[in-house]
């Protein structure tokens, strides 16, 4: 099932005045970065985000909340939100902001050089 064009278009919305925000395909759908940490996204119809261990855990007491478990092992700093819980605007600006103030307190990532093809033939030998 192709993912949700329309809740990705919300989520640029709701982030839309988050400095350091990117895009990039990743678990088999959209992921918003803020300064490269991975902070929101959509699989399918399923809001995807990164909380950090501690919220992350609070925020499974709430509806409609599940373990992340993408890889089928559940990753603690991340939770799925069922569709039911982030229909309103205000719930999805609610849990986007969330993540995007989670992923604000990490350390910005550094961008990664492209590896050419010459380094990639010196590598091998």
């Amino acid at each position: 099932m192709p993912q949700d064009e329309l809740l990705v278009e919300r989520i640029r919305r709701a982030l839309a005045r988050r400095r350091g925000l990117s895009e990039k395909r990743m678990f088999g759908g959209v992921c918003f970065m803020i300064n490269g940490n991975m902070c929101a996204g959509v699989n399918e119809r399923l809001l995807m985000l990164r909380l950090g261990n501690e919220l992350a855990a609070e925020a499974l007491a709430e509806p409609h909340t599940r373990p992340m478990d993408f890889t089928g092992r559940p990753l603690k700093s991340m939770i799925w939100v069922e569709p039911e819980g982030c229909d309103a605007d205000e719930d999805l600006d609610r849990w986007v902001g969330r993540a995007a103030d989670f992923a604000q307190t990490l350390p910005p990532k550094a961008a990664k050089k492209a590896v050419t093809k010459v380094r990639k033939k010196a590598a091998r030998k």
